[in-house]
């Protein structure tokens, strides 16, 4: 299915003012170059290199492993970027919210797995609207508590409903996110979801990232004591014959995007009654970072004895306007334009003014502190002027966590290496 084309003009932040609205199809056209100053600064870009070595590469992981994917959308809500990972190879989309689902099935998506609680009406109703209004949609899903089945239940009576929704069961971390602390828990409510009229259950989930710290030594003996506890609670459920008679295959999920590689066995499992589909979460591999997810990543590598890994796609180009004292400069590009949420943007290459090329950055560079449209830039007053920033001058920032910028921007050009526009995706927060 072909994502419909969008219209970019000057209301779109990043999109130059003097130029003629127009369908970002055709924005490669234009002949537009980043390093040209051809669009306004600051800007987040992506790199159509690294994102076609990401979407490559996380393919072959799941190929590898026999699992499927259902990438995490909140990560981009890009409807250019699921339809990407959907053609890569993806099994279906993982989701948030029942917003985020319409999204999601606009771009092409026949299986969405809800990573979260439904508890509201309005969302159970749209939910209900998306399952009639696409007849090869699957959607599931997830359940934590007798109160919140109450709350479907109760749902369906009111509206006279028959619909019966697809859901997993979730198994939690005591001190961390929902889902059952216990098996006790687990089992009473899967005993419960099993007699509902409302509900089928079709497998379990669980998520691992609130217990990782990029420590492999820890984080694969917390994330492996999740993995007992879910395929437990399977075990459990299969033995009382608690899944739903519909359902042909058991779905076991998990997995974020930086353990990702230690819940693999809990997807692998084997000896139930039914086959066990294994679906890996995992979201923001598609631009990876240049802080957070590369320090995980570089150990998921290691555990793995892999050659490759992913690769930084999502930066933000911004530039140096004032150097108002030695060692300090300021550019233009704060809060409302990068991630701010786990560290402060990372200083990764500069393009003197009027250059067309970009270079890697003096270590010394860091930024130590942003405001709404600020980033403070601190260098060595030391250094050589070659090693200083100049007024005018372009720096691309990479980012950590790349989710807290996606939201920041309505529209992302996409470029290749030398810097051209050569096409352009938009995003639906």
């Amino acid at each position: 299915m072909a994502v419909a084309d969008f219209f970019l003009d000057p209301s779109f932040k990043g999109f130059p003012a003097a130029a003629a609205p127009g369908p970002a199809s055709a924005i490669a056209q234009r002949g537009w170059n980043v390093l040209a100053d051809d669009l306004p600064l600051p800007l987040a870009v992506l790199r159509r290199s690294a994102l076609g070595h990401n979407l490559a590469w996380m393919q072959d992981f799941a190929r590898r492993k026999g699992i499927l994917l259902a990438p995490h959308g909140k990560s981009t809500m890009s409807p250019e970027l699921f339809a990407l990972q959907l053609q890569a190879g993806a099994w279906g989309l993982t989701l948030a919210t029942a917003f985020q689902v319409g999204i999601g099935v606009s771009a092409g998506a026949r299986r969405i797995i809800i990573a979260n609680q439904v508890v509201c009406d309005a969302d159970l109703d749209a939910l209900d609207a998306l399952l009639a209004r696409q007849a090869d949609l699957r959607l599931w899903f997830l359940v934590d508590s007798l109160a919140q089945l109450a709350l479907i239940e109760d749902w369906a009576a009111r509206r006279a409903s028959a619909r019966v929704f697809d859901v997993l069961l979730e198994m939690g971390i005591p001190g961390q996110r929902t889902g059952c602390r216990s098996l006790e828990q687990a089992l009473q409510l899967a005993q419960a979801l099993a007699a509902s009229p409302v509900v089928r259950l079709a497998g379990i989930e669980c998520y691992e990232g609130g217990v990782a710290r990029c420590d492999s030594e820890h984080d694969m003996r917390e994330v492996t004591g999740l993995v007992r506890r879910v395929v437990e609670a399977a075990r459990a459920c299969d033995a009382e014959g608690l899944w739903s008679a519909d359902a042909d295959v058991i779905l076991l999920t998990a997995g974020g995007s930086a353990v990702f590689d230690l819940v693999v066995p809990l997807l692998q499992t084997q000896g139930l009654s039914r086959p066990v589909q294994g679906v890996l979460r995992s979201g923001c591999y598609i631009t990876h970072d240049h802080g957070n997810y590369r320090r995980f990543l570089a150990l998921v590598q290691q555990r793995e004895g892999l050659q490759e890994t992913l690769r930084p796609a999502l930066t933000v180009w911004s530039m140096v306007q004032s150097v108002p004292e030695p060692g300090l400069a300021l550019l233009t590009c704060g809060r409302r334009d990068i991630s701010y949420d786990l560290e402060m943007p990372i200083p990764v290459r500069l393009a003197r003014r009027s250059a067309l090329v970009a270079e890697a950055v003096p270590g010394h560079w860091s930024v130590s502190a942003l405001n709404d449209q600020h980033a403070y830039l601190r260098f060595n007053r030391e250094a050589p002027s070659a090693q200083q920033p100049r007024v005018g001058d372009r720096v691309e920032l990479g980012v950590s966590h790349p989710c807290t910028t996606f939201d920041k921007w309505r529209w992302m050009p996409v470029v290749e290496d030398d810097g051209r526009v050569t096409g352009a995706i938009h995003t639906c927060f």
